[in-house]
């Protein structure tokens, strides 16, 4: 009778929403597990504001751990078709939050700034100069896409870069399955934008693929590891085979997917180019033991 009551009650905690059972998840996995919960919340909280005007906290509450309100996001001006793209995104990252805290415990929803000044600075970094008026990702579809440009991929380097440091066959399965979702809203957005590469991004005169490839090469810079990120018009020798320019999907020499580890994304999320210097989209940094671990170094 205890061994009934035992097992019964152990598939009753399995089987309750939004706890999670880590039984069959190597230690050594967790915190690679837990650190894409930054991005995955960045993501949700842009794409439901820019969709919605509403976040987390009215459509999934419980999946915030009680972590502040997200700063400045709001709804975007977008056309029905984005907005329609952008809502599919917004609750798909809504579901990845869940798959991974159904697998690890995670942490609460970090400060994220998502204010219009806070993607302008990202822009005018990789200007090297202000642009006037400051860009504003919630002024348009062109605009937001633009901006949405600057999150998914990130997230799937990072999901390339832990993919192979896995142990579990759980923690494999979460993270291909992540991976396909965010490379496929990767290249919609790519797709979208490439549509309109030469088309001038008002009022500033500028090409959307200049746009695209000033952010891809900030990336790069932040990341301090060379190339891994492209632009959406590139030298015939970057292009695939070496044989075009137009480059919708980024990749290396074999258009394979570029990988990043977690160092590399904060120093560009942060803005700092310093894995233990906060700032950008994370005003007090990120969370997880492996983002905690660098800003105790600072």
């Amino acid at each position: 009778m205890a061994v009934f009551t035992c097992v019964f009650g152990s598939l009753i905690l399995l089987l309750l929403p939004g706890l999670y059972s880590s039984t069959s998840v190597p230690g050594s996995d967790v915190d690679l597990l837990e650190f894409p919960l930054n991005l995955e919340y960045l993501e949700a909280e842009f794409f439901l504001f820019g969709s919605l005007g509403y976040g987390l906290d009215r459509v999934a509450p419980n999946l915030t751990l009680g972590g502040p309100a997200p700063i400045g996001a709001k709804k975007a001006n977008l056309d029905p078709f984005t907005n329609d793209v952008v809502l599919q995104f917004a609750w798909q990252e809504v579901g990845h939050l869940r798959a991974i805290k159904k697998t690890v415990k995670g942490f609460p929803r970090p400060l994220l700034d998502l204010s219009a000044g806070s993607f302008a600075k990202v822009i005018d970094k990789a200007f090297g100069k202000p642009l006037n008026p400051p860009f504003d990702p919630y002024a348009n579809s062109i605009n937001y896409l633009i901006a949405s440009y600057l999150v998914p991929y990130v997230g799937l380097t990072g999901y390339v870069g832990a993919n192979p440091k896995l142990q579990g066959a759980v923690s494999k399965r979460l993270v291909a399955g992540l991976l396909g979702v965010e490379s496929g809203q990767d290249a919609v957005i790519r797709a979208l934008l490439y549509e309109k590469a030469n088309e001038k991004v008002y009022p500033y005169g500028i090409p959307v693929a200049v746009f695209t490839n000033k952010i891809s090469q900030l990336r790069n810079t932040l990341g301090h590891e060379g190339i891994k990120d492209e632009g959406l018009v590139v030298p015939k020798a970057l292009g695939a085979e070496g044989k075009i320019r137009g480059n919708v999907l980024a990749g290396d020499e074999n258009s394979v997917a570029y990988d990043r580890t977690p160092e590399e994304i904060l120093r560009i999320v942060y803005g700092s180019g310093d894995e233990r210097v906060p700032g950008g989209f994370y005003p007090k940094g990120g969370d997880g033991q492996i983002a905690r671990s660098h800003l105790h170094k600072a």
